[in-house]
């Protein structure tokens, strides 16, 4: 079954620190909201997130990375569970 997703692009600037920074704070505002919507609906499980950069080809997770310096293709995953507000 196919479905609808929401995908979200913005521009976070060129400073790596800056733009880890922004996005933990934009997925933390986020997923207070998803986390609420489940809860009314059912619907929605978690969500999945990752930082790219447009120079990079392939879908590399900036937040993913490790001491070498290397990051992950993978993209991280917030799930929800059936809570009591």
């Amino acid at each position: 079954m196919n479905e609808y997703r929401l995908h979200i692009d913005i521009p976070l600037g060129q400073d790596e620190d800056k733009a880890i920074e922004i996005t933990q704070q934009m997925i933390s505002t986020i997923a207070q909201h998803v986390r609420l919507r489940a809860a009314i609906n059912n619907q929605i499980t978690g969500m999945n997130y990752r930082l790219g950069h447009d120079d990079d080809r392939q879908k590399s997770n900036y937040l993913m990375k490790n001491e070498n310096g290397h990051v992950s293709n993978k993209k991280i995953r917030l799930t929800y569970k059936e809570e009591v507000l």
